[in-house]
């Protein structure tokens, strides 16, 4: 009797355990965040909703843009989280975004977020254009720290430099259409592609990584890698030997951002989300990586990023870069890809 008992509750507390399981909620999360964040922003929103398992599709920025583009017909993700503002803007444009308003939407400054109430997604923290210098390798080359971008046309960085191919990097595409902002457009015709014209004499490669042109300068494959201020920093706090360059022009920048996939089955989930990853806490978590994020005072001085990090940054037009996407991406490829590293 007693053996049947215990069978019994064996089985009843497996039965519970498995229907907590299926009670779960699953969102799939598609995604550019850098694999060494994700784990601590998946933690502290399960710790406030352990009943939402999230499952990230992620990729670097242009891979993941061109992949919610082709299934927009047969939608798959629930949420984007932590993708360019610049390509959620264009997903905006196409109708692919569910307007909602977090929690904490009012702590979001203006400029960091879509115009629209409620908005169609809405900024977490700004990544911002740097060069990655190695001190080493530079010193051996007798090859001097620039200073400005136009110091990276000079002859001697020939060969030296390495940036992230626009078509499939987020970094890659807001230092384009910084350099057109700053310089002219025209079609083709305008300064920012005499400047891009010019960089490319220079570039040993494009790489399809925002990441990777810093962390090859790190290594010393390289002297200077064109890349983001996040990588920057993670790189030189492990003690890689580069100095970080802010440009004076102005840096290119974009905003990792989020938004709710229209037509998902699991809005109150979705929502539980955006609410999360709006809010302070979250906040907390993206300063940890990047100097500035969409909440004000929230975010500690970095080691190695300017105090004045934030004034540099140039005014980006991201409707601009949405709309303009295309045509830029076509124009950079037809004059530059033959130096992109080969896709896996």
């Amino acid at each position: 009797m007693r053996f049947a008992l215990k069978c019994l509750s064996l089985a009843l507390t497996l039965a519970f355990a498995a229907g907590a399981a299926a009670e779960k909620t699953e969102l799939l999360v598609y995604t550019a965040l850098e694999t060494d964040q994700l784990k601590a922003y998946q933690e502290g929103f399960n710790k406030a909703y352990p009943d939402i398992e999230l499952k990230f599709v992620r990729d670097s920025t242009g891979v993941i843009i061109a992949k919610l583009l082709a299934e927009k017909n047969n939608p798959q993700a629930d949420v984007i989280w932590g993708v360019a503002a610049s390509g959620l803007a264009l997903f905006d444009q196409q109708g692919m975004l569910q307007p909602y308003a977090p929690l904490n939407l009012d702590a979001i400054m203006g400029q960091y977020r879509d115009s629209k109430n409620p908005p169609a997604w809405w900024g977490m923290d700004v990544y911002g254009a740097v060069v990655c210098v190695n001190t080493v390798e530079a010193k051996k080359r007798n090859i001097p720290v620039p200073q400005t971008w136009k110091d990276l046309l000079k002859p001697v960085y020939k060969g030296q430099i390495v940036m992230p191919n626009p078509a499939s990097s987020g970094t890659g595409y807001f230092d384009v259409i910084a350099w057109l902002q700053m310089w002219g457009d025209d079609n083709g015709k305008g300064g920012g592609w005499k400047y891009m014209d010019a960089l490319n004499e220079n570039i040993a490669q494009y790489t399809h990584s925002g990441s990777k042109p810093c962390n090859m300068a790190a290594a010393g494959e390289y002297v200077a890698g064109i890349s983001f201020e996040y990588r920057g920093h993670t790189n030189k706090a492990k003690g890689a030997p580069i100095d970080l360059v802010f440009p004076k022009e102005g840096l290119g920048w974009d905003l990792e951002s989020f938004a709710i996939y229209k037509g998902t089955k699991k809005l109150d989930a979705a929502k539980k989300l955006a609410d999360w990853a709006s809010s302070k806490d979250a906040m907390i978590l993206y300063g940890k990586n990047f100097a500035v994020t969409a909440q004000p005072g929230v975010a500690p001085k970095l080691a190695n990023i300017p105090a004045d990090y934030e004034s540099r940054l140039i005014k980006m037009d991201f409707n601009f870069a949405a709309t303009n996407r295309e045509r830029i991406l076509a124009e950079w490829n037809k004059r530059y890809s033959a130096k992109s590293e080969p896709k896996k």
